[in-house]
C-alpha cells in the first residue's frame, strides 16, 4: 500500500469511527427519540443521562471513549506499519484529533454531534494515560462541588495539556492535546454563557437535588 493511500485511508477510518453516533442510535433504539431534539439537544452521554437514564448514559460514555482509544492504538498501529512517513507521535496525535472531529461533526448525523469530551478522554487514555489522573481528580472534585458537568469538563480540559507538559510527554503529543482540548472547550461555548448567567443545567449523581 502506498504511503499516501495509507495516510488517507487511516484518517478517513479515524473520522468514521469518531462519527459513530452512539447516543443517537441508543436513544432511538430504547425510546424512539432523537437525542438532538430533547434535553440539551447535545448528542452526548450527559444528555442521555438526563433523558434516558444512567445505564444508557454509561454505555454511551464507554463506547465514545473506546472510539478514541481504538483510533490512536489499534488503527494507528495497523496503518503506521504500512510505510507512513510521519513522526509516530505526530501521526497518533493527528489520528486522535480526527476522531474527536468525527464525534463533534459526524457525517452520519449531518455534522451535528457532541462536544467531544468522551472521545477526547479515549484519545488521552491511549496516548497520555498518566496525565489523565490529575484531570480526572479535578473533574470529580468540581462536579461534586457544583453538579455542573460542563464546568467539570472545562476545568479538566484546561488542566490536561498543562499536566502533559509537566510530565514531559513528546512535543507533538502536547501540541495535539492543546488543539483537541481547545476544540472541546470551544464546543462548550453555550455552556460557558449559561454558566456566566447562572442558567446552566445541573446534573445530580453523587447527591440528590
Amino acid at each position: 500500500m502506498l504511503p499516501m493511500m495509507s495516510l488517507f485511508g487511516s484518517v478517513l477510518l479515524a473520522y468514521l469511527i469518531g462519527s459513530f453516533p452512539t447516543s443517537y442510535l441508543l436513544t432511538k433504539a430504547l425510546k424512539g427519540i432523537d437525542i438532538r431534539q430533547v434535553g440539551s439537544k447535545n448528542a452526548g452521554a450527559t444528555n442521555v443521562l438526563r433523558t434516558v437514564g444512567k445505564l444508557p448514559a454509561l454505555f454511551t460514555l464507554s463506547i465514545d471513549i473506546i472510539k478514541g482509544v481504538i483510533v490512536v492504538t489499534a488503527v494507528a498501529d495497523f496503518f503506521y506499519q504500512r510505510d507512513i512517513d510521519l513522526d509516530s507521535y505526530f501521526y497518533r496525535g493527528l489520528m486522535g484529533l480526527v476522531a474527536v472531529c468525527g464525534h463533534v461533526w459526524p457525517v452520519f448525523l449531518k455534522f451535528k454531534g457532541g462536544k467531544g469530551v468522551a472521545t477526547t478522554l479515549g484519545v488521552a487514555l491511549g496516548l497520555t494515560p498518566l496525565a489523565l489522573i490529575p484531570s480526572f481528580i479535578i473533574w470529580v472534585l468540581v462536579f461534586y462541588l457544583t453538579n455542573y458537568v460542563s464546568l467539570a469538563s472545562i476545568m479538566s480540559l484546561l488542566l490536561f495539556p498543562i499536566v502533559a507538559c509537566i510530565l514531559d510527554y513528546p512535543f507533538y503529543t502536547i501540541i495535539f492535546s492543546v488543539v483537541i482540548c481547545s476544540l472541546s472547550i470551544y464546543k462548550h461555548k453555550e455552556n460557558i454563557r449559561r454558566l456566566l448567567k447562572g442558567d446552566e443545567n445541573k446534573t445530580y449523581i453523587f447527591r440528590k437535588k
